[in-house]
């Protein structure tokens, strides 16, 4: 079995009316829907890669958290048909702006989804719980709700 491997992934979330919204992108394999994430980048903090792949993913701009809210883990099918464990770190953000041009533009779509239709979704469960537990009072939130706060002021 492979070593677990860390990844960093964006939650871009915003307010929409008195509710929270969280955009998802989908995979570039299956098609799925997921939160932007990747690899850790060597010389760069972890909240800054996942802030660098919320813009690459999904164009996604805004204020990113420098703690983590959650992590959960999951196995990422490799081009040799292996699996490879990894363990990802979620970093809540506040968009500001969505780019209408960004790099993965035509490898996937993007949408917002309330939190608990996004946690329906995804297929991981420890994401799910994450963004159920969001949703209840996302202004109370560890890490998220700070953020969300002052977005919504």
């Amino acid at each position: 079995m492979p070593r677990r491997k860390e990844q960093i992934a964006a939650m871009p979330l915003r307010w929409k009316g008195e509710k929270v919204q969280v955009l998802m992108i989908t995979s570039r394999d299956t098609g799925r829907w997921v939160v932007p994430k990747g690899w850790t980048m060597k010389d760069v903090k972890p909240w800054a890669a996942a802030a660098i792949e919320a813009l690459e993913e999904a164009g996604a701009k805004g204020h990113i958290a420098r703690e983590v809210f959650g992590t959960y883990s999951y196995d990422k099918m490799l081009d040799d048909g292996t699996a490879q464990p990894c363990r990802v770190s979620v970093y809540p953000m506040i968009v500001d702006r969505l780019k209408s041009d960004w790099k993965e533009k035509g490898q996937r779509k993007r949408k917002w989804f309330a939190l608990t239709e996004a946690a329906d979704l995804v297929d991981e469960l420890e994401l799910a719980e994450m963004l159920r537990r969001l949703s209840v009072k996302p202004r109370k939130a560890p890490v998220a709700g700070p953020l969300l706060r002052k977005a919504a002021s």
